[in-house]
């Protein structure tokens, strides 16, 4: 009797689509299934290869999927696309995730767990945050400059203009201390609201042994580890610190053709919230001039031929293979001999 060794599923908000092969590659499902009836239909079926783009609700479905015994791989969209033969129907993109997931040289993601899909959800509330507040200082800064108010740039800058704000109050006409202070109220809120979200951060990073492990390197600190942890469940998907550096968009753009090998900017692909914080962190350590260490010699070398840009990306790029190794490995970092 045919069997269904794998199945394409086309993930949707309300209506899903199935595509069912058997080993020979014979299609013996293509059909529409409700969001209420997904459980049921697989849980009829022997255990059998799931693929499934990693996109809205991917790790959900997932997580229950896997409950039925079924194996279940999520696919980067972009891997899967270049399978669809023509037009863009459901039926074309299930199919496309079938024949995808049995490639032996795709790259797959793991399924997150609730706890990190939780953290990450309170890493992207934190980014949010963080925009909104960059927003709110722009425009307060934009309407007191209106006034006469300019100040420097950076956090006190901020302050500077907000003791200006309060020391002009009587002088404002009433509708502009009625939009400022709504803007500064607003402000101090957002800034609460960051405070709070990054005291859960760092409390979590701190009971994970993973994540105190990552804090040892140069360049680390709780929210770019944390951010690691729960992106990264499982480091052996990367075969090496430059696969992970290239997923994160560290690595540089390759355009090579007729053996004329050419290299360009980073590619900017993967998560760009964690290369964000690594680009961060390598630019602190760059900065730092108490003590030397050898991430900080290294950076200086680099920064003598140059520029300071160029060498805060390539020392992130350093710290993500480094990352890569302590995680894999399970080992803290050692800074090696200057």
């Amino acid at each position: 009797m045919d069997k269904i060794i794998t199945i394409g599923l086309d993930l949707a908000k309300q209506v899903f689509q199935v595509h069912g092969v058997d080993c020979e590659g014979r299609v013996l499902v293509r059909r529409q299934l409700r969001r209420r009836e997904v459980v049921s239909f697989f849980a009829q079926l022997p255990p059998c290869l799931v693929g499934m783009e990693a996109c809205a609700t991917a790790h959900h479905w997932g997580r229950e999927l896997i409950k039925l015994g079924h194996t279940v791989k999520l696919m980067p969209p972009a891997y899967v696309k270049p399978y669809v033969k023509r037009g863009k129907t459901d039926a074309a993109d299930a199919e496309a995730i079938a024949e995808a997931v049995t490639r032996p040289t795709m790259r797959f993601v793991a399924v997150k767990s609730m706890d990190q899909q939780a953290m990450l959800m309170l890493h992207k509330v934190r980014d949010l945050l963080v925009r909104q507040r960059t927003m709110l200082i722009n425009a307060l800064r934009g309407h007191l400059a209106e006034f006469g108010i300019v100040t420097a740039r950076g956090p006190a800058g901020v302050k500077a203009a907000i003791g200006e704000l309060h020391a002009m109050h009587d002088s404002l006409p009433p509708l502009a201390r009625v939009a400022l202070h709504g803007l500064l109220d607003r402000l101090e809120a957002t800034s609460e609201e960051i405070r709070k979200v990054e005291k859960e951060i760092v409390a979590s990073c701190r009971s994970q042994e993973a994540s105190r492990r990552l804090m040892t390197v140069p360049g680390i600190g709780p929210i770019t580890a944390s951010a690691i942890v729960a992106a990264v469940p499982d480091a052996s998907l990367f075969r090496s610190g430059r696969q992970f550096a290239a997923w994160l968009g560290l690595t540089p753009r390759a355009h090579s053709s007729g053996g004329k090998d050419r290299r360009g900017g980073i590619s900017k692909q993967g998560d760009g919230y964690i290369r964000r914080l690594l680009v961060t962190g390598a630019t602190a350590v760059i900065r730092m001039a108490r003590k030397a260490n050898p991430s900080k010699v290294w950076a200086a070398r680099l920064l003598e031929r140059k520029p300071a840009r160029l060498v805060s990306v390539a020392l992130a790029n350093k710290t993500a293979r480094i990352a890569w190794a302590v995680l894999a490995r399970n080992q803290s970092y050692m800074a090696p001999a200057m």
